[in-house]
């Protein structure tokens, strides 16, 4: 059996104040009477009408100036999620609306139901993300979620970033070592060209020793006792 009701409160899948509802007769008579959400049609109550509306006018426009504020105030924040991660950087499970809630709570003393958190899917990867917030029926914002890993990624050892060097330092001595090389393996021909070069100007001396011969000197030495014979 539906009994008809005027709603005293915002019910969320109900109705505001001074909405008139239809409703279970257990319903209202066990839950709604009794905690003062709603009161009986009658002709008496129609008249506290009025009075309803306009508190419901006051309490929306409260609502709407308060989510707008919020919302100018949440597009400068960046709101940090801590996840584990593997070794590979890769995230175990994803973050979610809840999550976000909870750290907004934490970080900011921000208490903002997890449903106006608008996430088509779940967060997956690390990095900063921009998140839709829709805070009221005509406000809308964003939020920068910034994921980041609670495990420290692996460093490389110290004895890895050593070969490295060395192997700079031994790439520098190698050019040096093959250069030397380069200049003890010159070819045969070019040591033998270098070698003639450096015997024929010894050649062409010896020559002009043998060329000038003591010829001359022989024969004069003979001419010398010949002279000395006669003169004798």
């Amino acid at each position: 059996m539906k009994t008809e009701v005027i709603l005293t409160s915002n019910i969320v899948g109900l109705g505001g104040e001074s909405d008139q509802v239809k409703v279970a007769a257990g319903y209202a008579r066990n839950y709604l009477f009794p905690q003062r959400l709603a009161i009986p049609l009658t002709q008496a109550n129609k008249r506290r009408l009025e009075v309803l509306r306009q508190r419901r006018a006051e309490r929306e426009a409260h609502e709407f100036n308060s989510m707008s504020e919020l919302g100018k105030g949440m597009s400068k924040l960046i709101c940090l999620v801590t996840v584990k991660t593997g070794e590979d950087g890769k995230m175990f499970g994803a973050v979610t609306s809840g999550m976000i809630a909870e750290q907004l709570k934490t970080q900011f003393d921000i208490t903002l139901d997890k449903k106006k958190i608008h996430l088509e899917h779940p967060i997956r990867a690390l990095g900063e993300h921009e998140v839709e917030l829709h805070l009221h029926p005509e406000v809308k914002g964003t939020l920068k979620v910034r994921v980041e890993s609670s495990t420290p990624l692996p460093t490389p050892p110290v004895e890895a970033a050593v070969p490295a060097e060395a192997r700079k330092e031994e790439g520098r001595e190698g050019k040096f070592e093959r250069r030397g090389r380069r200049s003890e393996a010159e070819p045969s021909s070019v040591k033998a060209g270098a070698a003639g070069d450096k015997a024929r100007p010894a050649r062409t001396e010896k020559g002009d020793r043998t060329e000038r011969p003591a010829r001359p000197e022989k024969s004069a030495k003979a001419e010398k006792p010949a002279k000395a014979e006669k003169a004798g």
